[in-house]
């Protein structure tokens, strides 16, 4: 009896994860995966230690002997290019075509760029990928004054490596009135905006691209609010768009703003047909964070060997280091009067700014921002996530952790076992909780190992380690 055959289209790192979560279930299956970029996948959330490591092998997300142990066919440099849906068939750029049983698009994102006169400009770049990066390094050498267009988590992160590679002027411009407009609010923004200019990055908010200036090469950019600043280099990071150009030609549904229409088991309007990460429009929304994308590789992997999982919505909580100032924004971080009561700490002097929303009747914790000082950023998730009871005066927890610990409800003894810590690998307390009394790991390095926890964006290393002292 001939083998299934699962063709994925893109090797990203949900494509990637989906490609694991296949094996992991099911031997019985060919897969042969297509890949626009030249190199296999690696870990863009990390893309911005490109600049810093020795080597993109410690980007690689698997190496080379997975593929074959796994008997995974791969074909990199070579996109899928059309698709007969009525012979189950694929044709790539190459010209390779090959039938399938499943298909799956991992296509994820592109770049939103703005049509901005002068943004075919030399000087003009997209942060996205190991070759944008390449040509920004290689660009950066010759330049002294760099600018990111978008203040989200990604243009910051871009204006840190301008930082890093030594530019001597770094701006980043801001359509909206604040940095980080979907995770942080005003006070938030303004006090994130005073510890990145003392680090010297230059923050223009609510600036709006007119035109960019030179004749071949960049050498400014004018606003319309008629004011310019000079630049070399400009990274473009103002927002993606789905990857689905492909799906719309082969007549799949997709959204009236894009991304390829999908239902809970990641089924686009072909049953056989999946959809999954960026490129996949689900609930009306694109998540646009790698944690998500897993679990929907989980889903469509479950689905096609017969399991029923279904996709519920993911919490959108972040936490990451900018410039070496932590900024966290959990659960609902905007809830405010008359639907909840709002807790605030700020000492513009220790450059400390946190935020908490509380239920009405103050038995609850709904979210929150924490700026300058993230250290209870878990276990405040962990609260949100699993509905723990507040203490009778919740604004401790804004205090520090000495509080913090001191509190019935802040205790690792008081989450579930189910509790999910790794939301990027699905790995729960028991799980974490077991690796460390059967599996003998005594470190957080070694329950990485043993389950994956804090293997995708890292942000739940810090309990990770705590739940191993506990145990």
């Amino acid at each position: 009896m001939e083998r299934k055959k699962v063709v994925i289209v893109g090797n990203g790192m949900v494509g990637n994860k989906f490609c694991e979560k296949l094996k992991q279930k099911i031997n019985d299956l060919e897969i042969i995966v297509f890949s626009e970029e030249p190199i296999r996948a690696y870990d863009r959330v990390h893309l911005t230690d490109y600049f810093k490591i020795s080597s993109i092998d410690e980007l690689f997300l698997l190496k080379n002997e997975w593929y074959l142990e796994n008997n995974v066919k791969i074909h990199l440099d070579d996109p899928i290019v059309a698709v007969n849906r009525l012979k189950k068939e694929v044709e790539s750029q190459k010209g390779i075509t090959v039938n399938y049983d499943y298909l799956v698009f991992a296509t994820g994102s592109a770049p939103f760029v703005p049509p901005i006169p002068g943004i075919e400009k030399e000087g003009v770049f997209l942060y996205r990928t190991i070759e944008d990066l390449d040509l920004i390094k290689a660009y950066a050498a010759k330049a002294k004054r760099g600018t990111v267009m978008g203040g989200g988590l990604l243009g910051l992160e871009a204006a840190k490596a301008m930082v890093d590679l030594g530019l001597e002027e770094t701006a980043v411009i801001e359509f909206a009135q604040r940095l980080m407009p979907r995770q942080i609010d005003d006070s938030a923004s303004m006090l994130l905006q005073q510890k990145l200019s003392e680090l010297g990055l230059t923050c223009l908010l609510q600036k709006s691209t007119s035109q960019l200036l030179g004749d071949d090469r960049l050498t400014g950019i004018a606003f319309q609010d008629g004011s310019s600043i000079e630049t070399d280099l400009l990274v473009i990071s103002a927002g993606i768009r789905p990857r689905d150009e492909l799906a719309k030609k082969i007549g799949l549904d997709v959204g009236e703003r894009g991304g390829i229409l999908v239902n809970a088991q990641m089924q686009t309007s072909d049953p056989v047909v999946y959809a999954i990460g960026e490129c996949a429009l689900v609930n009306d929304m694109i998540y646009g964070l790698v944690a998500p994308g897993y679990e929907m590789a989980e889903i469509a992997a479950s689905h096609i060997v017969g399991e029923e999982k279904s996709f519920k919505g993911f919490d959108m909580s972040t936490k990451l280091k900018l410039m070496g100032v932590d900024v966290a924004s959990f659960g609902d971080a905007f809830i405010s009067e008359p639907y909840a009561r709002t807790i605030l700490l700020e000492d513009r002097n220790k450059g400390i700014y946190k935020r908490l929303n509380v239920s009405k009747d103050g038995t609850r914790l709904l979210g929150g921002i924490l700026v300058g000082e993230a250290a209870s950023y878990n276990m405040l998730l962990q609260m949100v996530n699993n509905s723990l009871p507040l203490a009778e005066h919740p604004e401790l927890l804004l205090l520090g952790q000495q509080s913090e610990s001191k509190s019935a409800s802040a205790g690792l003894e008081a989450l579930p076992d189910a509790a999910l810590i790794c939301s990027c690998e699905g790995v729960t307390k028991a799980q974490i909780c077991d690796a460390v009394i059967t599996g003998h790991c005594e470190n957080a390095d070694a329950v990485k190992k043993c389950t994956k926890a804090g293997s995708g964006c890292g942000g739940c290393v810090p309990m990770v380690k705590d739940l191993v002292n506990y145990t």
